[in-house]
């Protein structure tokens, strides 16, 4: 196996890669992670002009559910990424690993001279959030996050009408995840299965002995690998509150909250209160994991303005009501994400075209997530300057919390 500064020598001049397939029009694509990855092969499959050439996971029983997914065609199976970085005629790295692969991938991906598509959140602190999008400007390399309600039409017209005025000044913005998540019990010292790899599991992570609830789901709730239900789902509601509020970076975060409903091994909070202070606006989230709170009817995002308020209940759908409450008007269609698989493509094969969900722009809304998590994990509240971004402001213990250790070998270099 090749070690992860060999894979660095493979880097290619920017765009030599996409110009050997230019003739036929096509993109060659690698996926890694094969959960949430088989939907990006099936998305990358269905889109014009596209190949999935490689599927790739540390399972090698999952490997089969990414050649399964292709109606059409043969991908090679690989249970080693670094084997797809080695492919001269790959164009495109789709990560759907575990967070704290997404920006090490990305990184060594977008050296060898790929464009990446990337899960959300992209990274798993602040400094790789830095990384990730130095990466993508030193390489030139497009780099789609897939916080894929950018692309969808009524959500993007929503956020236009915002931004219009149709509420008047935007105020604020709330926003809510609800679940009803069992315990994850407290793990078993245990040999790892033989089909994982759980030393490429691991990967840039310094190494902890394997435990029998930890893999394939449960590592989100360990702050070592994951960033808890912030980072898993608050990502894509703050990403929504951000965008209509049009705002950066906060300058004064809080996050409060713990795991009230079971005794075991998950270290995230399972209900907490986040807000995020911008200035002359704010943003909060409200997460609820164990609890659905069917009762309340909780939308997703809700837009406070001067004139009114605008709702979306997280798919693709928006409603306008007025200062009493009074729906005003009410859009909906088809949801899905295909767009934002089509519009990462379109933006490879012309430069004009801009992504929806860029990833310099897209980590200022993973930030949120991060600077809250540090807010937790300290004493609850932080102050950031959001010019120099997100810079801890008196926080000595915060800042051990702004980037990771890693095993050696695989710390990201740009």
């Amino acid at each position: 196996m090749k070690t992860a500064a060999a894979v660095g020598a493979l880097s290619l001049a920017p765009g030599s890669i996409w110009a050997a397939n230019k003739a036929n029009n096509h993109i060659r694509v690698g996926v890694i992670g094969l959960s949430r990855g088989v939907a990006h092969v099936r998305r990358f499959a269905e889109t014009s002009g596209v190949d999935v050439t490689y599927v790739c996971d540390v399972d090698e029983k999952r490997i089969a559910r990414g050649t399964k997914a292709l109606k059409a065609g043969n991908a090679k199976g690989v249970t080693d990424f670094r084997k797809i970085l080695e492919d001269s005629e790959v164009d495109v790295l789709s990560i759907a690993a575990p967070n704290f692969w997404h920006a090490p991938a990305a990184i060594l991906a977008m050296e060898a001279g790929k464009h990446v598509y990337v899960e959300k959140p992209g990274s798993h602190n602040m400094a790789e959030a830095d990384m990730i999008v130095a990466a993508s400007r030193k390489y030139d390399r497009r780099v789609q996050m897939g916080n894929q309600r950018r692309s969808y039409p009524y959500v993007r017209e929503a956020m236009q009408r915002l931004h219009e005025g149709v509420i008047g000044k935007v105020l604020s913005a709330k926003t809510w995840y609800n679940n009803r998540r069992g315990s994850i019990g407290k793990g078993k010292p245990a040999q790892p299965p033989a089909n994982l790899n759980y030393e490429l599991w691991e990967g840039p992570t310094p190494h902890q002995p394997y435990v029998d609830n930890l893999v394939h789901y449960n590592w989100h709730w360990r702050w070592h690998w994951g960033g808890g239900e912030m980072a898993n789902n608050g990502i894509h509601s703050l990403d929504l509150a951000r965008w209509g509020l049009g705002v950066d970076l906060p300058s004064r975060v809080t996050y409060n909250g713990g795991r009230y409903y079971h005794d075991d091994d998950q270290e995230t909070p399972d209900t907490g209160e986040a807000s995020f202070h911008f200035g002359d606006c704010m943003a909060s989230w409200s997460g609820s994991s164990c609890d659905p709170r069917r009762d309340e009817d909780l939308p997703f995002c809700k837009f406070y303005g001067e004139k009114g308020s605008l709702v979306t209940n997280g798919g693709n759908d928006y409603r306008i009501l007025d200062r009493d409450g009074k729906e005003l008007e009410k859009k909906s269609g088809p949801g899905g994400e295909p767009a934002h698989f089509i519009n990462f493509v379109d933006a490879i094969r012309d430069k004009n075209i801009k992504l929806n969900s860029e990833i310099g722009d897209a980590q200022k809304s993973t930030k949120l997530c991060h600077l809250a998590n540090i807010a937790y994990r300290t004493t609850g509240s932080l102050r950031c300057d959001p010019k120099a971004g997100g810079k801890l402001i008196d926080n000595p213990e915060g800042e051990k919390l702004w980037g990771r250790d890693y095993r050696k070998g695989w710390k990201p270099k740009v």
